[in-house]
């Protein structure tokens, strides 16, 4: 147990000794690998589909393909950049299988 707790104080001065701004846990760029939205830059934590693992991505674009904003996190369309919205037709369904999909407009 003393050995455990050794190893577990000596891997957190580590991480707190590294002086580089980007972390290793949260404000990761584009293209690191990533669990939830909160930890990316981008607010965008992007997978291709479920077996793959999920990375940082920019947001939608205008009239680009987009997400509704999800509870999961990770999302198969990042959401819209800001000032434009995601005109999406949710379902239960969808909101369920993160699959409610939609287009980046700028109302």
């Amino acid at each position: 147990m003393e050995k455990v707790l050794v190893l577990l104080l000596v891997a957190l001065a580590v991480a707190y000794a590294v002086p580089d701004p980007r972390g290793i846990i949260i404000n990761l760029d584009d293209g690191e690998l990533c669990l939830n939205s909160a930890q990316c830059n981008s607010k965008c934590c992007h997978r291709e589909d479920g077996l793959s693992l999920a990375r940082c991505a920019p947001k939608a674009r205008e009239n680009s393909e987009c997400s509704a904003f999800t509870l999961y996190g990770v999302y198969y369309k990042c959401p819209c950049e800001r000032g434009l919205t995601c005109d999406v037709d949710k379902t239960i369904v969808g909101s369920i299988t993160n699959t409610n999909f939609g287009v980046c407009l700028d109302l």
